[in-house]
C-alpha cells in the first residue's frame, strides 16, 4: 500500500500515554480524514491551475446581471408561466433550458470557496434580481389572463400543484443536480451536460408558481413554491461548494490540511435547517396520502357489498365541523333505495371512525358478453284471446244446370292472437331510456306514469329480462322488465 504523503501533517510519534481522551479522538479523526482525502484524490485528481482560472472567468461572466442575463430571465419566465397555465410539461422543460439561474448559484459556490468577494456580490445580485423579476412577471401574466381569459382556469393545474409540496426527495435531486453541474463545469469535455442538469434542478418553474400563487391570492401555493426554490438554490450552492473544495479550487490554506472551510460548514448547516420544514411537509403529505387510500379502499369494499361497483370518488373535509363530505358514482344493475344509501353511509362512517355525509349517483349498467348470445325466452304472461274468424263461414253455390249440385263449405277456424298489454314506468324511477335493442343505442325516453304497450318479444341478456314495447308515439324499442309495471284495465260495459 502506498504511504499517504498527507500524513506528514500529523505528529511523528504521538505519546498516547500522555494524551488526553480529546487529543486521542482528534488525532484519530485527523488521520481518518487525511486518509479519506488521499484516496479521494487518487480517484479524482485535483484540477489544474489553468482550468481553475478558466472556470472562475467563465462564472464571473455568466453570473454578471447584464442585459443578456435579464433577457433570458424574461423569456424563460414567460415560457414557464404559459406552460404552467396550460399544464404543459414540454413547455416547462423548454423554459428550464433557457433559464440562466444556474450560473449565479454556481458562482456563489465558487466565490465561497475561493474567497472572491466581487464574484459573490455579482452572483447574489444576479440571483436575487432575476428571481424577483420572474415572480413579478409571472404574477402580471396570471392577472392578465384572469382579466382576458385566454386560458380558463377553474382549478390550479397539476404542474402548479406539483411544485407546492417539496419533500426531501427534491433536496436529493437538487444535491445530485448541483454536483453534476459543478462536475460538468470543471471538466471541459462534459460542458454539454449542463442543459440536462438545468432540467433536473428546475429553478425557474418554482419562481413562476410563486407569482401565480400571489396573483391568485393562494398563499399556500406561494409558500410551498418558495420553500422549493430555496431548497433547490441552497442545496445546489452547497453541493457546488463541496465539489469545488474537493477538486482543489480552495485557496488560503495548505492543500494537505484537509480542513473544511467555513463557507462549506455554513452551507451544510443551511441544508440541515431546510430538512426540518421538508420533513414536516413530507410527513403531512404521507399522512394525507394514507388517509386518501384508506377512504378509497373502504368505499370501494362497501359499494361492492351492496352489489355495485365504484366508478368515481371525491371527498373533502368540512372545516367548521370536520365532516367528510363524499360524492360517489356507483355502477349498479339494480336501483338502490333510500334505506340502502343510509346503510352504506353508516358502514363507511363506522369503518373510518369519522362523521360522513354521503351523496350517491347511480348509473344503471348491463354487461354484454359476446360469447353468450341473448336467449329469446318470453317471461311476461301473455293471455291469448279467442277470435273465431269467421264464425262458420258458409258458402252456398247453386248452379242451375241440368245436374244441380249444392256445395256447402264450412271452415270454422280458431286463432290465438296475443293482445298487447298496457304498462307504465315504476313510480321509483323518473326516466327510463328506450333502446333500439338490449344494450343498443337510445332512441327515446319514457317518463314516470307514462303508459305504453308491451309487445310480444322478450330477451334475457346477462341476467336482465328485456321486453319489447311501443310507446304512444309509435316507437318500438326495449326496456328492462323490472323498471315497468303492468296496468290493470277495468272493463266497462
Amino acid at each position: 500500500m502506498d504511504k499517504n504523503p498527507l500524513e506528514k501533517h500529523l505528529p511523528k510519534k504521538p505519546n498516547f500515554s500522555e494524551m488526553t481522551l480529546g487529543e486521542k479522538i482528534h488525532y484519530w479523526w485527523s488521520r481518518l480524514r487525511l486518509r479519506a482525502l488521499y484516496y479521494g484524490r487518487r480517484v479524482m485528481p485535483p484540477v489544474s491551475k489553468e482550468r481553475i482560472s478558466e472556470v472562475q472567468l467563465q462564472l464571473r461572466d455568466s453570473s454578471t446581471p447584464d442585459f443578456d442575463y435579464f433577457v433570458l430571465v424574461l423569456l424563460s419566465c414567460m415560457i414557464a408561466t404559459f406552460g404552467l397555465l396550460i399544464d404543459s410539461a414540454a413547455t416547462i422543460i423548454g423554459a428550464m433550458l433557457v433559464a440562466p439561474l444556474m450560473s449565479p448559484i454556481l458562482g456563489i459556490g465558487l466565490a465561497s470557496i475561493r474567497g472572491d468577494t466581487d464574484l459573490l456580490k455579482n452572483a447574489l445580485s444576479a440571483l436575487l434580481r432575476g428571481a424577483l423579476l420572474a415572480v413579478l412577471l409571472s404574477a402580471v401574466i396570471t392577472l392578465t389572463n384572469d382579466m382576458l381569459p385566454f386560458v380558463l382556469i377553474e382549478d390550479l393545474p397539476t404542474e402548479v400543484l406539483s411544485r407546492t409540496r417539496p419533500t426531501p426527495i427534491d433536496l436529493g435531486v437538487a444535491l445530485a443536480g448541483g454536483l453534476a453541474a459543478t462536475f460538468a463545469l470543471v471538466q471541459p469535455n462534459l460542458s454539454a451536460a449542463l442543459p440536462g442538469v438545468a432540467i433536473a434542478t428546475a429553478l425557474m418553474p418554482p419562481l413562476c408558481v410563486i407569482g401565480i400563487g400571489l396573483a391568485s391570492g393562494d398563499w399556500a401555493v406561494a409558500r410551498g413554491a418558495t420553500l422549493l426554490f430555496l431548497t433547490n438554490a441552497v442545496t445546489i450552492a452547497a453541493s457546488s461548494t463541496f465539489l469545488f473544495w474537493a477538486t482543489g479550487f480552495r485557496m488560503g490554506r495548505k492543500a494537505g490540511d484537509g480542513r473544511i472551510p467555513r463557507s462549506l460548514q455554513i452551507s451544510i448547516l443551511l441544508i440541515i435547517v431546510l430538512l426540518a420544514p421538508l420533513g414536516w411537509q413530507s410527513y403531512r403529505f404521507v399522512q394525507e396520502a394514507n388517509f386518501t387510500r384508506e377512504i378509497k379502499t373502504v368505499v370501494r369494499e362497501e359499494v361492492v357489498n351492496v352489489g355495485g361497483q365504484l366508478d368515481t370518488l371525491s371527498w373533502q373535509e368540512r372545516a367548521e365541523d370536520h365532516v367528510l363530505v363524499m360524492e360517489i358514482t356507483v355502477l349498479i344493475s339494480h336501483p338502490l333505495t333510500y334505506d340502502n344509501s343510509v346503510e352504506l353511509q353508516n358502514a363507511i362512517a363506522g369503518r373510518l371512525q369519522r362523521t360522513v355525509q354521503l351523496k350517491i349517483n347511480q348509473v344503471y349498467v348491463a354487461q354484454l358478453d359476446p360469447l353468450i348470445p341473448p336467449t329469446n325466452t318470453p317471461t311476461l304472461p301473455v293471455l291469448p284471446t279467442v277470435t273465431p274468424t269467421p264464425t262458420a263461414t258458409a258458402t252456398r253455390t247453386a248452379t242451375l244446370t241440368p245436374t244441380p249440385t249444392a256445395t256447402f263449405t264450412a271452415t270454422p277456424t280458431m286463432t290465438y292472437t296475443p293482445t298487447p298489454e298496457t304498462a307504465m314506468i315504476l313510480s321509483t324511477q323518473y326516466k327510463v331510456e328506450l333502446l333500439a335493442f338490449p344494450g343498443g343505442p337510445v332512441i327515446g325516453s319514457l317518463y314516470r306514469n307514462q303508459t305504453f304497450q308491451i309487445l310480444y318479444q322478450s330477451q334475457i341478456v346477462d341476467g336482465w329480462v328485456w321486453i319489447q314495447i311501443q310507446d304512444q308515439e309509435g316507437r318500438v324499442g326495449w326496456v328492462p322488465q323490472f323498471q315497468v309495471q303492468q296496468v290493470t284495465e277495468t272493463p266497462v260495459p
